[in-house]
């Protein structure tokens, strides 16, 4: 079945009631609008036509003759089995929030159906609350407050509801490295200091199952002590999935669930749990001993937050994250993940921890969001909220309201839409979180044609030799023929006429079975021999005849606009044109699509690197007609003859004249000024408006090279005979100041010694 035109439908006639053996006696109920089936149109069917060309599209069956009247389309249906009234009060038993209960769908594939559902919150509505608590060494100050707040905690929620209950449980870390010291001593008293006592670190214990008395609640914890771990984060993820999951040992109620967790850290998630070996993946499974202990979180990791958020879904759970300032961030964006879920600041001591549920309580019961669960394949649901009069928009969001009051109305509109055939009957429920009622939605699809019981031994099937059913003759046994015309025995021996004209070649053109002599054909193929397959014609896009015609016995029949052999190829123009110029002038328009020539490409053939441009193509020209140079001098008039030159004064010129470089190294000037018929008209500038410069400039260059070479030689030169100089003059002055010190200094004085001769001696 296909949708709005496509649909398929069938040729009937006639009116009556009574649809139960068309839709089956399992449903229990029938679609209640249903009308009674028409009787089929028995010789709607041509020779060698299979029968299931009865069911085929409204405008095909008009071409072949199909009244209007005797079309039957099976319209999308529905009925509400259950609906119960909504409570306004919880004393009222039982207590109905969200109606209707059960509902059953009748779709036609590519059909939308649409639905109401109710809601209203009962006043004084029960509550389950568990508290779990990180025991973690940092929280000591937050336990003490904890053992004491039992009272205050019930009183505060029984301000809305009579009926509550409240458990307690706790977590530090999987017991392994590097998680918590395995030393002995640390196992026993993990406490920094050893003379306080402190509680081995457990991974998640179950302290008290959910109960209303606070006095127990009080003894219980009161017993509890603080604990320690070695590293920030915490395990409370193993922690969350054993109460969501261990409903029995937690004593879960179907009421509003709550789940109180503290913590003054961060939390461990999938894929941690490998620091300490730990490889399996969190099994979704409870594992509490007769102590209430988590005593395989060594064997299994940490559940990731995609997989804690199903499972609290899944048990109707909504956490409250009763948070430190430090770790606030972090929690705000793991709420976004879960859904039905809030985030509160805790003081330091965990003081304020009453008024944080009180809120969170008030802000999750305030907020109405409808769920499905997992849908058939091919169906897909969108709602429409109602709150308080305002609606929001269609689509899979607008599926909450907030602040809803106790006892106030909120109303969705539910659309279902399935887009192809199921077998049988197929199951879903809508929800509201945190609420443990369901809608439940029964769910079929409409594929056949109420045809009505089968009429026996119709005159119709050659006098009574078979059932009539939805126009096809049932043939009873040893009878056969599409009208059961001929015995089983004697059907082999008519072949002959199965086969084409001469006898010979596959019976049936090998698309069909010969019965009685006549050939039934498969589906989609007709003709005395099956000769003729509406179906075998060539496919664009996927689809037959690229769905732009009509298959007629192999060969696509297109609309207007379009040809070829599917009817892929359309004969507009306008994807070739930019301009009014077809594919740039060089290409041809195939199907709305440029054919280009040699050489050019792109969607309008605009581009092509190695063709030369009208410059090049006129350079030549222009400089053997303006001054008998360049390669064409020789045969000027005979190469040329398609052109006109007119050679000008020096003048200014734009980004509109071609300057291109001649074979001499000259640069040739020119503009095309027209093209009229054959003849191209050029203009040409004067030879010295052109000159060439390239010359005078390199040699200028090479000059300025050299002198500023030989100045830069000399300057350097120069610097160093003066650096000399300087250098020599310095080294004069210390030899000079050198020789002053030999005179002044007794070092440098010879010595001399007078003796004299006594002998010599006058006296």
């Amino acid at each position: 079945m296909g949708e709005g035109a496509g649909q398929r439908v069938m040729a009937a006639s006639g009116a009556g009631r009574g649809l139960r053996g068309t839709w089956g006696a399992d449903w229990g109920e029938v679609p209640p609008a249903a009308q009674a089936p028409l009787l089929p149109l028995q010789n709607f069917t041509k020779a060698g036509e299979s029968d299931a060309a009865r069911c085929s599209t409204p405008d095909k069956l008009a071409r072949r003759g199909c009244a209007l009247e005797d079309v039957v389309t099976p319209q999308s249906q529905q009925q509400v089995l259950e609906d119960a009234p909504l409570s306004d009060r919880a004393e009222q038993e039982p207590v109905t929030q969200l109606a209707p209960q059960r509902i059953a769908l009748w779709l036609r594939p590519g059909e939308q159906s649409s639905f109401s559902v109710r809601f209203k919150r009962a006043e004084g509505y029960p509550v389950d609350l568990y508290y779990l608590m990180d025991l973690s060494y940092s929280m000591k100050d937050d336990l003490e407050n904890i053992k004491k707040l039992g009272s205050d905690l019930l009183a505060a929620l029984r301000n809305v509801t009579k009926s509550v209950k409240i458990g307690f449980g706790s977590f530090v870390d999987k017991m392994v490295l590097p998680y918590v010291s395995t030393v002995p001593a640390k196992l026993r008293n993990p406490c920094p200091d050893r003379y306080e006592q402190c509680d081995s670190p457990v991974s998640f214990r179950h302290v008290l199952q959910l109960t209303d008395n606070a006095s127990e609640f009080e003894s219980h914890v009161s017993r509890v002590r603080i604990s320690g771990n070695l590293d920030s984060p915490e395990g409370g993820f193993d922690a969350i999935m054993q109460v969501a999951v261990c409903e029995e040992q937690i004593g879960w109620r179907k009421v509003t669930r709550l789940l109180v967790f503290t913590s003054d850290d961060v939390f461990h998630t999938a894929g941690d749990g490998k620091l300490g070996g730990i490889y399996l993946p969190n099994d979704s499974k409870c594992h509490l001993d007769a102590s209430g202990l988590y005593n395989t979180s060594h064997l299994y990791d940490y559940p990731s937050v995609g997989h804690l958020a199903q499972v609290l879904s899944d048990s109707n759970i909504q956490p409250i994250f009763a948070v430190t300032g430090s770790t606030l961030p972090v929690y705000q964006e793991l709420s976004k993940l879960i859904p039905k879920s809030v985030v509160g600041e805790l003081k330091e001591d965990s003081s304020n921890v009453v008024q944080l549920i009180s809120d969170a309580y008030n802000s999750l019961s305030s907020t109405v969001n409808l769920e499905n669960s997992q849908l058939p394949p091919g169906v897909s649901v969108d709602y429409e909220s109602h709150c308080g009069g305002v609606s929001r928009p269609l689509g899979g969001q607008a599926r909450g309201c907030s602040d809803v009051r106790i006892n106030q109305l909120v109303n969705f509109t539910v659309r279902v839409r399935a887009d192809a055939c199921l077998q049988g009957q197929h199951n879903f429920t809508l929800r509201v979180l945190g609420v443990g009622e369901v809608v439940q939605v029964e769910l079929r699809t409409l594929c056949d044609c109420p045809c009505g019981p089968p009429e026996p031994h119709a005159p119709h099937c050659s006098r009574g030799h078979g059932n009539l059913t939805c126009g096809v003759c049932n043939c009873s046994p040893g009878r056969v023929g599409k009208l059961c015309e001929c015995e089983r025995t004697e059907a082999t021996d008519l072949e002959a006429g199965c086969r084409g004209r001469n006898g010979s070649g596959p019976v049936c053109s090998g698309k069909g079975q010969c019965v009685c002599g006549q050939c039934q054909c498969h589906s989609n193929v007709r003709g005395l021999h099956c000769e003729c397959d509406d179906a075998s014609c060539e496919r664009h896009d996927g689809r037959l005849c690229g769905g732009r015609g009509q298959c007629v016995c192999g060969t696509c029949r297109c609309e207007e606009g379009y040809t070829g052999s599917s009817c892929d190829c359309s004969l507009e123009t306008s994807a070739c044109l930019q301009g009014g110029v077809m594919c740039s002038e060089h290409g041809r328009c195939v199907c709305n699509k440029c054919q280009c020539e040699p050489g050019y490409f792109d969607s309008l053939c605009s581009r092509c690197p190695g063709c030369r441009t009208p410059c090049e193509e006129h350079r030549d020209c222009a400089d053997c007609q303006a001054f008998q140079t360049g390669p064409l001098s020789q045969n000027c008039s005979t190469a040329c003859n398609h052109t006109t030159v007119t050679v000008l004064p020096p003048s200014t010129v734009d980004q509109h004249w071609c300057k291109e470089k001649t074979e001499d190294g000259r640069i040739l000037i020119f503009q095309i000024e027209s093209t009229e018929g054959n003849i191209v008209k050029l203009r040409v500038k004067a030879k010295d408006a052109g000159a060439d410069h390239t010359l005078m400039i390199v040699l200028g260059v090479v000059l300025g090279i050299v002198v500023l070479g030989l100045l830069l030689i000399v300057a350097y030169r120069v610097s160093v005979e003066l650096l000399d100089r300087r250098e020599y003059l310095r080294f004069e002055k210390e030899r000079e100041r050198a020789k002053g010190n030999e005179v002044n200094n007794p070092l440098y004085q010879s010595a001399t010694t007078t003796v004299v001769n006594p002998t010599y001696n006058e006296d």
